[in-house]
């Protein structure tokens, strides 16, 4: 009997920040269902694809009803009767349905939402787990990074840098990874308590302290990590993303920095100046603006041989400006994040891109998240190397390590690591 897709539908739900988002299902002819909810960012790339949101008063004009409607509609009339193990296929019908360049006019959460749950109804349909449906055999599972100090727009701590985060260089297993990172991750708690910072939570589950500086957060990593019983650098290391494009301004070229306006060059010598001092720092991401190419170049030429120097904002997961990037040799890692491209066959795209081109990757999840555990099971299939989804706190962050350790469970033993960094 020949499978093809039945439904396909969708429904507004809440993420973890109480907006609204997609969530969307897939019916196969053979009963298969496929479900997928989509994230959303709060710190977002100028050029990501469209997240199409109502506007007006209905929840302070987040809600999501157009783009539900449109999966209901258009989506769904396109898409019935089609094979649902053609993955770019049924993306490039959605795309060229759309018809706009940035996936404004059905909307990005729409289609990925689409995209996301026809692979899982694939997978279902094949009786075999979706890591296995994307991936094939040869898999492994990736080094994970836990955001556990916010800044920037993900919290009211008063830091900049919008991300800390700490990744177990050291394990035996995943497992063993996770629990070097939960261990850390109390120890923090305990410090930051004692020396009378409040110890609640940003977006992402990592602390929120107004310690006041980078340097005061790291010096609070490196006291946690000792604490816990770790050598910093040898066992736990440290990364930062910035998210410098929320502090730059595009008018005076001017990063408005822990209370002055640096430069390109007087970041670029920070940096240089902080990775010198603490040596446990592995990778800087979006260390410069989005709209500061030629910053994030010199960076690259002075730094790119040290650590990893990762692209977020200004790559936003799209191969044709990635692409510009790589010939402009600018960072040597890029961030792959679903949403901002808008379909799982172009996320694909990006990494094979990197990957024939050195350059090292790194799955992320978004500020907004919800339960769904896709991009575990996706970094898992695409040998991605990395993962940050958060950290030791809040289920919807929680939930995506948790599903690696399924995954490790699964592969009883077989399981390949990822080892820092990937080149």
């Amino acid at each position: 009997m020949t499978v093809v897709i039945e439904t396909v539908k969708a429904r507004e739900i809440f993420d973890s920040r109480g907006n609204p988002t997609v969530e969307a299902d897939v019916i196969l002819s053979d009963g298969s269902l496929g479900r997928a909810e989509v994230p959303s960012g709060a710190s977002t790339g100028d050029r990501e694809a469209v997240e199409l949101r109502d506007g007006g008063d209905y929840l302070m004009g987040k809600g999501v009803m157009k783009a539900v409607r449109n999966v209901n509609t258009e989506i769904n009339d396109t898409l019935k009767g089609v094979s649902p193990f053609d993955q770019a296929k049924v993306d490039k019908l959605m795309i060229d349905l759309d018809g706009t360049p940035n996936k404004s006019r059905l909307g990005a959460n729409a289609i990925l939402g689409v995209s996301m749950a026809i692979a899982r109804a694939a997978a279902q349909s094949q009786g075999i787990p979706l890591y296995r449906y994307l991936g094939g055999v040869d898999i492994e599972l990736p080094q994970p990074f836990f955001n556990v100090i916010n800044g920037g727009v993900h919290a009211d701590s008063g830091i900049d840098v919008q991300e800390f985060l700490l990744t177990p260089v050291k394990r035996d297993n995943f497992r063993d990874g996770v629990e070097k990172i939960a261990n850390t991750y109390n120890t923090l708690k305990s410090v930051l308590s004692k020396e009378g910072y409040e110890t609640a939570v940003g977006d992402e589950g990592g602390f929120a302290p107004k310690l006041g500086s980078t340097e005061a957060a790291i010096e609070m990593l490196y006291r946690a990590i000792k604490e816990a019983g770790y050598v910093p650098g040898e066992e736990i290391a440290i990364a930062l993303d910035p998210a410098s494009s929320e502090f730059y301004n595009d008018n005076t070229k001017k990063y408005s920095f822990e209370g002055k306006e640096l430069s390109s060059n007087e970041m670029l010598i920070y940096y240089q100046e902080l990775v010198r001092k603490y040596s446990a720092i592995i990778f800087i991401e979006d260390g410069f603006s989005e709209h500061d190419w030629e910053g994030f170049k010199k960076m690259t030429e002075k730094m790119g041989d040290k650590i990893q120097l990762v692209g977020d904002d200004i790559f936003v997961t799209n191969p044709v400006i990635f692409s510009e990037g790589i010939n402009k040799k600018v960072a040597n890692s890029i961030l792959i994040k679903l949403n901002q491209i808008g379909t799982v066959s172009e996320s694909i795209e990006t990494i094979k891109m990197a990957r024939a081109n050195g350059y090292t990757t790194m799955i992320s999840h978004r500020s907004g998240e919800t339960g769904d555990t896709f991009i575990a099971d996706f970094a898992v299939a695409m040998n991605a190397g990395q993962i940050k989804t958060g950290s030791m706190a809040r289920s919807e962050r929680v939930e995506k390590y948790n599903q690696f350790l399924r995954i490790e469970e699964e592969l009883e033993g077989y399981a390949k690591l990822a080892r820092f960094p990937k080149k």
